[in-house]
């Protein structure tokens, strides 16, 4: 068990937040560590990580999520809400879980970008944070009341893609 858990947030424009925090679950694994993973915005169909997790007896991976892009201003279905709604709620109850050592929010700093969080509510939630537990939280847009809240911030700044070239998402490397 660990003495200090700090909060690192993983933001940016760049490939690879998600990467970083599950590499970090493997990590914490490979230490006797428990981790939860709760992704926002996200059904937890057709990731590679996702179905490498499942032989992972540390790493717990929960989804809430429809199969939709989101685009700033469109309007919210209750679908949508009721996700992250229900992903909030299990977020609290492993907050609570003492047998949580590292708890990884992803693509929290997206549901708050698309009004399905409100800042405010995501402050409370973090402030909830166990003195011993390790918490995580990616996704873009972090904004400076997060990243001044938080003890690691990892900005991933996008300088050259693939898909600049027209070259699609591959299955096992981007997702």
């Amino acid at each position: 068990m660990k003495e200090t858990g700090l909060i690192q947030i993983y933001t940016g424009g760049g490939k690879g937040k998600s990467t970083a925090a599950f590499g970090l679950s493997l990590r914490a694994a490979g230490w006797g560590l428990r981790t939860a993973i709760v992704q926002f915005m996200k059904n937890g169909e057709g990731y590679g990580e996702i179905k490498a997790f499942t032989a992972q007896p540390l790493i717990d991976v929960y989804s809430f999520g429809g199969n939709k892009w989101f685009t700033k201003g469109e309007s919210l279905q209750d679908e949508d809400l009721n996700c992250v709604r229900e992903a909030m709620g299990k977020t609290e109850e492993l907050m609570a879980d003492r047998s949580v050592d590292l708890l990884i929010l992803d693509e929290f700093f997206n549901a708050i970008y698309f009004d399905l969080v409100s800042e405010r509510d995501a402050l409370i939630l973090i402030s909830s944070k166990r003195p011993d537990q390790e918490l995580v939280l990616t996704g873009r847009n972090a904004s400076p009341t997060f990243l001044d809240l938080a003890d690691l911030v990892t900005e991933m700044k996008e300088l050259k893609h693939p898909y600049q070239k027209g070259v699609q998402a591959r299955r096992g490397i981007e997702y």
